[in-house]
């Protein structure tokens, strides 16, 4: 009977550990874990390795859940053999029925509100337990993350989609986060969840189509684009060459050419070259690394779409608030 009762309580314990943990790992801010991983402190640095290794992680619930629940089916059948070694199947039937309120509420419900309440604290100091079962049921695991592999490359996707909507996600609950402990304002929580709003975007939806954007060419005079660019209000201008069937050369900005003492034309800047699903967060770092430089937006056949600059970019976050 003390066989019994001790496998059923490893059993609900080790329930108890692996609910609690998946809710406290979906629940954890990965934002904070970044920064404590960045500081030095090695639970974080295993639970962020933990958190870009998911189908381990989930391999090692399962196969952790499951064997706590044969666990506690075996000492719920030890158990009435030794107590009622004569009850038949009335006994093998009642008993899980009445021990059932009891491993749900002890090994699933408890611990999952609890871990809910604190996923940070609770799961780092869990961290050592998860990380010996991590690698105790690696055999297993294996298997799952190899499946999880071949079905990635038979379909051709990529999780890394719903990686960025998770951290999304996650960003704006931190926001919201910091505006109830009154770190941010009502105006800088607006802007920074209009700002995740539009990240997202395809930069499609927000281009200057080329029938919208004036060209100049290499031919014009320096007062000639300077005028085009007052009337047009354009601080960059997109230039093309009239001898070679009018293709795209770079851009000129109006700022180089008021400041320059030269009466010609200089020589036409490399325009950046960015794809029209590229995000419109991603466009917005790439032209900030060129300076601020032109975007060329091009379809997947290499046709120009538009074109747009980071001050546009820039308009279009503050437009969504």
């Amino acid at each position: 009977m003390i066989v019994a009762v001790f496998l059923f309580f490893l059993g609900v314990s080790l329930s108890a550990f692996f609910s609690g943990c998946e809710t406290g790992f979906y629940r954890i801010t990965r934002v904070r874990l970044a920064i404590e991983a960045l500081a030095g402190n090695w639970n974080s640095k295993a639970l962020l390795w933990l958190g870009n290794q998911p189908t381990v992680f989930v391999g090692t619930t399962l196969v952790g859940n499951n064997l706590a629940n044969y666990l506690v089916s075996l000492s719920v059948v030890i158990g009435s053999q030794r107590l009622f070694p004569k009850g038949g199947t009335l006994v093998d039937v009642l008993g899980p029925i009445v021990l059932a309120p009891v491993v749900f509420l002890l090994g699933e419900l408890l611990p999952k509100n609890i871990f809910y309440d604190a996923p940070n604290r609770l799961l780092k100091r869990c961290t050592a337990p998860l990380l010996g079962c991590t690698v105790l049921f690696f055999p297993v695991t294996a298997l799952l993350w190899a499946f999880s592999r071949t079905v990635q490359f038979v379909t051709r996707r990529s999780p890394q989609e719903l990686r960025l909507r998770l951290a999304r996600r996650e960003l704006a609950e931190l926001i919201t986060e910091g505006h109830e402990a009154g770190i941010l304002r009502p105006a800088q929580q607006t802007l920074a969840q209009a700002m995740l709003a539009v990240a997202g975007l395809p930069l499609k939806t927000i281009v200057l189509h080329q029938g919208r954007v004036v060209r100049v060419t290499t031919t014009m005079s320096k007062s000639d684009v300077l005028r085009i660019a007052q009337h047009h209000h354009r601080a960059l201008l997109p230039v093309e060459d009239p001898q070679n069937k009018r293709q795209l050369v770079g851009y000129l900005r109006m700022m180089d050419l008021y400041l320059s003492d030269s009466p010609t034309l200089p020589e036409p800047l490399p325009m950046v070259e960015l794809r029209e699903n590229m995000s419109c967060l991603a466009a917005l770092r790439k032209l900030g690394q060129a300076d601020d430089a032109l975007g060329h937006v091009t379809s997947k056949d290499g046709k120009t779409v538009g074109f747009v600059t980071g001050r546009e970019l820039r308009m279009a976050f503050l437009r969504a608030t």
